[in-house]
């Protein structure tokens, strides 16, 4: 190679350099990724205090570390102009060296996209278990316990040959004969279905189909009858989903997923809470369909606190400490019980004890996927 020509390829690569940076510069922030459906970091500040917090001196090579650096590295990387396309780019290169996974979801068969479990916490996994158990001992009502296992579990005929996975049905094991609860075995009634559409292929929640064989399960170990699939009639509400798995794996050529519901919303009036004064609610919140977090049609998304109150006043109460995946089960729920209490410790810090006492619910119900499960640190709430 001459010098004259490695000089003219430097100065091109900081050309390159240069362009980016100055793009960088010029281009503001954003707040939010539509497309990874997510808050990006912004600029960290830096202040005395934060200085001298942040940065601590250990030694002369120790300047520039600490959590400002580890928060500004991650500022620079969510700004990066043109993050999106750089994203999918890098999805099509994974997949064009034949590597069957990127940003930690596996790109399956079948156009399917799986979030790799990885192994939990077991000091986690271990307290979130025992808070179950306090929340049994400290009421008088029943109190049923259930997780909802993932693709990971189900559909592992999708997943690339060899890929590697924490054990999910060891924490549902462990989960049944740890707890003082009364156990929903929701995962086997998944598992005798799961050649159906009972996930979507690019999020990681249940598809309305997914729900309703949990909720039988859910019926069944309560002793109440759940109306058959057939006496439903499926309206498909959106045929444009591209769910949060889609928006982290950096795949914008699978096809989208379809919503489909099956319990209509005349007769059930919606309650939220997102602080101290109740707000109307609704069971689906159709302008969320030309969102692109569309799962949030079920119930408007997550709030701390939802209730539903139905026709059938004779029936109990029934409180459900949830994650996301309650919102599409919420709907069938609505046929056997009065209300149907929604409550997320994520939001709402409330003694349950005492939100139990004043609304006189009859039954409890702590519902969770096994990877919310194993990584939520809010759980305390039921042993209060």
């Amino acid at each position: 190679m001459s010098k004259r020509y490695a000089v003219f390829l430097t100065v091109l690569f900081c050309a390159f350099l240069g362009v980016f940076f100055a793009a960088n510069l010029i281009t503001p922030d954003r707040t939010f990724s539509p497309q990874e459906n997510r808050y990006l970091t912004q600029r960290p500040s830096l202040s005395a205090e934060d200085f001298r917090m942040r940065l601590p001196l250990r030694d002369s090579g120790d300047f520039f570390t600490g959590t400002f650096m580890s928060e500004f590295e991650q500022y620079i990387t969510d700004q990066f102009v043109g993050r999106d396309g750089w994203i999918a780019a890098k999805a099509v290169a994974e997949r064009t060296l034949g590597k069957g996974e990127n940003n930690g979801v596996y790109l399956c068969a079948s156009d399917t996209l799986i979030p790799r479990f990885d192994r939990p916490d077991e000091k986690r996994v271990a307290d979130n278990l025992n808070y179950v158990n306090k929340l049994v001992e400290n009421v008088e009502i029943p109190v049923y316990f259930s997780l909802i296992p993932g693709k990971v579990s189900l559909w592992t005929d999708r997943l690339p040959a060899g890929a590697p996975n924490a054990d999910e049905n060891a924490i549902l094991s462990q989960a049944e004969a740890a707890t003082q609860a009364n156990w929903v075995d929701i995962a086997s009634v998944l598992r005798a279905h799961a050649g159906e559409e009972i996930y979507y292929r690019l999020d990681h929640h249940w598809t309305s189909l997914g729900a309703y064989y949990g909720y039988a399960a859910l019926m069944d170990a309560m002793g109440l009858a759940a109306a058959p699939l057939d006496s439903y009639q499926r309206t498909t509400v959106s045929t444009d989903f591209n769910g949060t798995t889609f928006s982290t794996s950096g795949v914008r050529w699978m096809k989208p997923d379809s919503i489909d519901i099956y319990v209509p919303e005349e007769g059930i009036t919606a309650t939220t809470w997102s602080g101290t004064q109740p707000e109307e609610g609704v069971l689906y919140d159709w302008p969320k369909l030309e969102e692109k977090d569309k799962y949030a049609f079920f119930l408007g998304g997550n709030k701390p606190l939802t209730v539903l109150e139905t026709a059938h006043t004779d029936a109990p109460k029934l409180l459900v400490v949830r994650d996301s995946y309650s919102d599409s089960l919420a709907p069938f729920l609505t046929a056997d019980f009065s209300e149907v209490h929604l409550f997320d410790p994520r939001y709402n810090k409330t003694p349950l004890t005492q939100y139990i006492a004043e609304n006189d619910i009859d039954q409890v119900l702590v519902l969770y996927s096994v990877a919310n499960f194993v990584t939520d640190s809010n759980l305390f709430v039921l042993s209060k």
